[in-house]
């Protein structure tokens, strides 16, 4: 036993040396996480970080600004004006045969000619039932035609037209003249003006219209530009001349109607 444990002793050193030196030279393990702190902590930074909005929900919301408003009633100019031009060009023909479209037209649109003006859309109405009831009664036959129709600016629709008849006595012959119509528009693509001017003749020879609105231009040719300047004739009864004077008889005595409807009503 004395023999063995002297013997043994270096061995026992040597061997706790190694275990030492392996302990002492093993890599530290990282610390360990249990799997429920795992989920808990990554649950907690996926509530944390807030996703953005939907792109198109963003603009669903969004406030339109002024240049949206302003692009807005650009459009619905445009439209309007392309319906009123439409609308011009596919009915203005058969005036004398039916009524016309009166939704392009503002209520308080103004109707002008070289000798008269009539305010208000049931006086712009008026206008073309007299022109289709006196039309029927003084001429066989009656016609418009457009010639041409042309923006000279963006706010502003020409039409250059002709006017054709076979008057109902045996004693004139037809005749015909043409005219401009100058139609104005608003910012919403409304009518709110209609001018008729640069009006051109073309009667017989032997039969001149009387000193009205239907004065013969002398020497000058038909032209959509307004270079036409007005100058007297002989007097001489026409079916045209009858037939505007029909018209603007027909205007007055509504005038008048509503001017005595207006006063009885005052009175009481």
């Amino acid at each position: 036993m004395a023999y063995i444990l002297p013997n043994l002793s270096p061995i026992l050193l040597q061997s706790k040396e190694k275990s030492s030196a392996i302990v002492f030279h093993q890599p530290c393990s990282p610390p360990l996480i249990s799997p429920s702190s795992v989920s808990i902590s990554s649950v907690n930074a996926q509530t944390k970080l807030e996703p953005p909005p939907p792109r198109g929900l963003a603009q669903v919301n969004r406030t339109p600004g002024a240049q949206d408003k302003k692009q807005n009633e650009k459009d619905e100019f445009f439209v309007n004006l392309g319906l009123a031009v439409r609308t011009l060009r596919e009915e203005l023909p058969s005036i004398f045969a039916k009524d016309l479209n009166y939704d392009i037209y503002r209520d308080d649109i103004t109707f002008v000619d070289p000798l008269n003006t009539f305010t208000g859309i049931e006086n712009y109405k008026l206008i073309f039932w007299a022109l289709r009831f006196h039309g029927r009664i003084l001429f066989r036959d009656i016609s418009l035609d457009v010639l041409r129709i042309w923006q000279p600016s963006e706010n502003m629709i020409l039409i250059r037209w002709n006017l054709r008849g076979v008057p109902r006595v045996p004693w004139e012959a037809k005749g015909q003249f043409q005219g401009t119509s100058r139609y104005k528009l608003d910012r919403n693509g409304k009518i709110y003006e209609h001018k008729v001017d640069n009006l051109a003749f073309n009667f017989p020879q032997k039969l001149k219209p009387a000193a009205s609105v239907l004065d013969m231009v002398a020497t000058c040719p038909a032209s959509p530009n307004p270079t036409f300047l007005w100058g007297p004739v002989d007097v001489h009864s026409s079916s045209w001349v009858e037939f505007y004077m029909a018209v603007k008889d027909t205007l007055d005595r509504q005038g008048s109607m509503i001017a005595q409807d207006c006063l009885a009503t005052c009175s009481w």
